[in-house]
């Protein structure tokens, strides 16, 4: 059986759409799916086939509505403090443990005096914020955002203009010693920087 280009060019196209359904990362999953609809577009055009194009460039209209909602100023973020033995907290991070071991491997439970956030997309929870308060100086034990929300720039957020919840705290400075390299590369990205064999973020008011 041989195929023509246009087959191969639906093919490629249905193989992005499912390829999208697979991906646990909301931004990942529009990205996938509006490159599979761009190409169902051509696959329309190529055709040619009108409901095709028409259905397919809709898609691609929505998923690039979403991935601007995404990643817009407008973005609804949110950095909730709570009780560190708060059974809703510990229930959010039991929920997510092998997740969390991937970054963070020794962190098992928050302490009774460590500082707590949840962290928060569209008023639904995204995330934790653990560290232990030394002075002006928040020592990070974890900083852990689900994977569906990990390339929505949380972090960006929450060490830039979202730092308000940590600064009101009293904290002017998070000091990390990631135990992974992905968390390493994680803090490097949203601002940390080496100093004395670890990672340092300054915050500003």
């Amino acid at each position: 059986m041989s195929f023509s280009w246009i087959e191969l060019v639906g093919y490629l196209a249905s193989a992005l759409v499912v390829a999208s359904l697979a991906m646990t990362s909301v931004v990942r999953l529009r990205t996938v799916s509006l490159i599979g609809s761009l190409v169902f577009v051509a696959y329309g055009a190529l055709l040619p086939s009108i409901p095709i194009i028409i259905t397919n460039a809709a898609v691609a209209g929505l998923n690039i509505w979403f991935l601007r909602k995404e990643f817009g100023a407008n973005r609804d973020l949110g950095a909730v403090p709570i009780e560190s033995q708060a059974p809703f907290l510990l229930d959010f991070l039991s929920s997510h443990a092998a997740d969390i071991a991937t970054f963070h491997p020794s962190f098992r439970a928050p302490d009774a005096g460590d500082f707590a956030l949840v962290l928060t997309r569209d008023g639904l929870p995204a995330g934790a914020l653990v560290g232990h308060p030394d002075g002006e100086v928040l020592q990070l034990r974890l900083d852990y955002v689900m994977s569906a929300y990990r390339d929505s720039r949380i972090g960006q957020w929450l060490y830039g203009d979202g730092a308000k919840a940590l600064t009101d705290a009293g904290f002017t400075q998070v000091v990390a010693q990631p135990e992974s390299a992905a968390l390493r590369a994680y803090l490097l990205r949203v601002g940390f920087e080496e100093a004395d064999g670890g990672l340092v973020r300054e915050l500003r008011p």
